[in-house]
């Protein structure tokens, strides 16, 4: 069987632990490998060679670090495939998707390389009579990332590439259900050519994490999640002295206006809510239909998610794949058995769902809920599949205070003709990602993406300008000189030392 190892100092290793953990193929439902869970020793390995080359990697310039991240763009590009199949394989997304997920992690590497503009202070000349000051920001020292299993390689890279441009080494701890990416993305880092212990990969469970947030050498924490595990650490985190950026769970809305284009607007919907199968932070889990447009867009609706096309994620003439583990499947046919039970109205129900060839794959069909109110389950929870309910609203006002009155905040979406209403949509709601005419408004890297409210736990959302401050410390200096002995004329062209 296939160990998915550790990669610490830049050498890949199983670890001094014993204890294994069963890695599947989603489409067929069979083990493909195993993954070494991480123990405290493990974790103590991987901060031993960062302490060895941190002050050295802090001190480095950055255009130096820049260089090295040109590079890590390069052969992400050229290893492309590589690590969308390996997505496929342990994930299930269609390939397509995957080499998507890897385009947009690419771009948070493409601003990082950015490193000597992002990391310019701030300067004062005579702030007082022969008194200057400046501003730097200095690196933490050693940061971990706890990625999920949804985006094996894009979450990992919208973390690692802020913190190693910044000064600092990370560790990343990523998901055991998906964990071959992590292994490419180190051994790309270190072809890049930079310096064992800088990036560096812990395999582990939930006690890897919790040991990750009690250790007091690792300075900070990035997590993306479910939001009870997003609370957990950052309350963990923060009482052992971290700071932590904790993303959490989601409950997506997007409100559909009578005005809107159905056609583009079911389109939108369609490839958000059943995009991934549904298994992401992003996705369009609840539409709004407000007045008359809630008949025709639910036919509409219903009539394209009979009709999606769904296998094997190496197919790419597939819009959608299985869930990542059996556990989930179970779980969210749960969630639909009980909107049904309590009176949503169950347009169409992909339980049943069978792939030949596949009947061990863990797949479940596009489902469909009209009638969905606040008070039921399949409201109140993020399902995490592809399942899209449709709410009914008389009027905008009461579309939008049923989306601000939702404890989640991370997205949110209009669909509609009319500038007013999308302005103030885009104003009033309370979310940290708003689309116009856009279903999943994730920003580009030179923004920063993060929700609001029980979607984020922590003052810093993440990559872009938000990255660089959350993972450096800021420094005011304030300097006089007494009056020097000048040197020399000198005619060698300076260089960087």
């Amino acid at each position: 069987m296939k160990i998915i190892p550790h990669v610490i100092g830049g050498a890949h290793t199983p670890g001094v632990g014993t204890r294994r953990s069963d890695v599947f193929n989603p489409a067929t439902g069979a083990v493909s490998a195993q993954v070494a869970l991480g123990t405290q020793a493990d974790l103590e390995a991987a901060i031993s060679a960062a302490r060895k080359v941190a002050p050295i990697w802090a001190s480095t310039p950055a255009l130096t670090r820049a260089r090295i991240l040109f590079r890590v763009r390069d052969l992400l590009e050229t290893r492309a495939d590589e690590l969308a199949a390996a997505i496929t394989a342990e994930h299930g997304k269609i390939h397509s998707d995957a080499r998507g997920e890897v385009t947009r992690g690419l771009e948070v590497v493409e601003f990082a390389t950015a490193a000597p503009e992002i990391l310019k202070g701030e300067y004062t000349e005579q702030v007082s009579r022969g008194i200057d000051a400046y501003t730097v920001r200095q690196p933490l020292g050693i940061v971990a990332g706890i990625t999920p299993f949804n985006f094996p390689v894009m979450v990992p890279l919208w973390m690692a590439p802020m913190a190693i441009a910044t000064g600092n080494c990370f560790i990343l701890k990523p998901s055991e259900r998906d964990p071959s990416a992590s292994v490419i993305l180190a051994d790309i880092f270190k072809e890049a050519g930079l310096p064992d212990g800088v990036f560096q990969v812990v395999q582990g469970d939930k006690d890897m994490v919790n040991a990750i947030l009690e250790h007091p050498a690792i300075q900070a924490v990035s997590f993306v999640g479910s939001t009870p595990i997003a609370k957990h650490v950052y309350a963990t985190g923060t009482a052992y002295g971290k700071r932590v950026q904790a993303l959490g769970g989601a409950k997506n809305h997007a409100i559909v206006m009578p005005d809107c284009d159905l056609e583009k607007t079911v389109d939108a919907l369609l490839g958000a809510a059943y995009g991934s199968a549904g298994e992401r932070c992003m996705a369009i889990s609840v539409a709004v239909a407000v007045g008359p447009v809630a008949d025709p867009l639910i036919k509409a609706l219903a009539e394209r998610v009979r009709s999606l096309r769904i296998g094997n994620g190496t197919d790419d003439s597939n819009e959608m794949g299985p869930l990542v583990t059996a556990q989930h499947k179970a779980r969210v046919s749960d969630l639909v058995t009980s909107g049904e039970q309590q009176g949503a109205a169950l347009v169409v129900d992909g339980r049943e769902l069978a792939v030949p060839g596949h009947e061990k794959g863990f797949f479940i069909g596009g489902t469909l809920f009209d009638a969905v109110t606040p008070d039921m389950q399949i409201y109140q929870e993020e399902i995490f599949g592809p399942v899209l309910g449709v709410m009914r609203a008389p009027d905008f006002e009461t579309a939008l205070k049923l989306v601000n009155e939702s404890p989640y905040g991370n997205g949110a979406a209009i669909f509609t003709r009319d500038g007013d209403t999308a302005r103030t949509f885009t104003h009033a709601v309370k979310a940290g990602m708003v689309g116009v005419n856009v279903p999943i408004p994730v920003p580009m890297a030179f923004h920063s993406f993060g929700g609001w409210k029980d979607s984020l736990f922590g003052d810093h959302h993440m990559h872009g300008p938000e990255g660089v401050r959350f993972y450096t410390r800021l420094k005011a200096v304030t300097t006089r000189w007494p009056q020097g002995i000048r040197q020399g004329a000198e005619f060698v062209m300076p260089t960087l030392g």
